[in-house]
């Protein structure tokens, strides 16, 4: 990476931290009209969600200094927010939980919070609130929080989304192999003729929907050149949603429904340097069966067909 580049990513994220910062700001003014400073709320909004806890933990997930986190502690104590427990296996420690009162005080704060960012949101559509939630969560997985898988569901494409499946492909296949206009061209010529082809041989197109998002895609038709073949085509996974599994169900899907719908086997075209996709294919039961380099999208490639049979 350049200096010039470095420079001005350095420069982007310092502007997002004062923005984010004056926001941040805003959302906690309430905080300030109630009974308990910002680090106070913190706090107890980190114990109200552990449930129990101890003084060590909240010090490392919160990254606050032990004696001040100590008077603090005593504090809340005082004013009977919180509960000790003594733990039988570490007699140095003791296990920290909100009292009744405690509860209570973090319901209030939570109930101000979510109106503060519901106000946040108001004026934004739907569809800018899914994408302000999308860029926020691959903020978190970037920098290393560690998020739970969220769940996905496949479903038919809708109106709008063949457009938006080649845009995104041809965008992420530039910027991970630097394939050029070419690429885009013969993708949206093979979405032209899945939408235009026939209906029998079987043919089915699916997206993964993660929370409201197209995150992947995949369809099967039939094989042209081999009749009661099938082929598995365009499978895609976005960025984020790598790793929680939306790859490998999608091309079981594509396989299962080959399957069911006659075919006696399916084939696939892909490249030597897609090296997730093709493990995926490998756990499916597919086999290379062909290869050669070719010249195409702008780079010097390894072309590969796989097969798996489906009697």
């Amino acid at each position: 990476m350049s200096h010039i580049m470095a420079d001005t990513r350095i420069g982007d994220v310092r502007a997002f931290n004062r923005f984010y910062t004056r926001l941040i700001g805003a959302l906690d003014e309430h905080i300030a009209h109630s009974a308990f400073t910002l680090t106070e709320a913190r706090v107890l909004y980190e114990i109200g969600s552990r449930g129990h806890t101890t003084a060590a933990e909240l010090s490392r997930a919160l990254d606050l200094d032990r004696a001040y986190l100590s008077r603090l502690l005593q504090g809340l104590l005082a004013r009977e927010l919180l509960v000790l427990s003594p733990i039988p296996s570490d007699r140095r420690q003791n296990s920290i939980a909100l009292s009744g009162d405690g509860d209570k005080a973090v319901g209030g704060l939570q109930a101000a919070s979510e109106e503060s960012v519901a106000a946040l949101l108001e004026p934004l559509d739907e569809d800018a609130r899914l994408a302000l939630c999308d860029a926020m969560g691959a903020i978190r997985r970037l920098l290393g929080d560690d998020l739970p898988a969220s769940t996905f569901v496949l479903r038919p494409h809708r109106i709008g989304e063949l457009g938006w499946l080649i845009h995104r492909q041809a965008v992420l296949y530039n910027r991970e192999f630097g394939w050029n206009g070419e690429f885009e061209t013969l993708i949206a010529r093979i979405y032209h003729e899945y939408e235009q082809s026939e209906t029998d041989p079987p043919k089915a197109l699916w997206v993964a929907d993660r929370g409201g998002r197209v995150v992947g895609s995949v369809f099967v038709t039939p094989y042209a050149k081999r009749p009661g073949m099938a082929q598995l085509r365009m499978l895609y996974v976005e960025p984020e949603a790598r790793g929680l599994g939306i790859g490998g169900q999608l091309v079981e899907q594509a396989v299962d429904f080959a399957r069911r719908g006659g075919y006696a086997g399916m084939r696939l075209w892909t490249q030597s340097i897609l090296v997730p996709a093709r493990r995926l294919y490998a756990s499916a039961g597919f086999h290379l069966v062909e290869s050669g380099p070719h010249h195409s999208f702008g780079q010097d490639l390894v072309g590969e067909y796989w097969e798996i049979s489906l009697q």
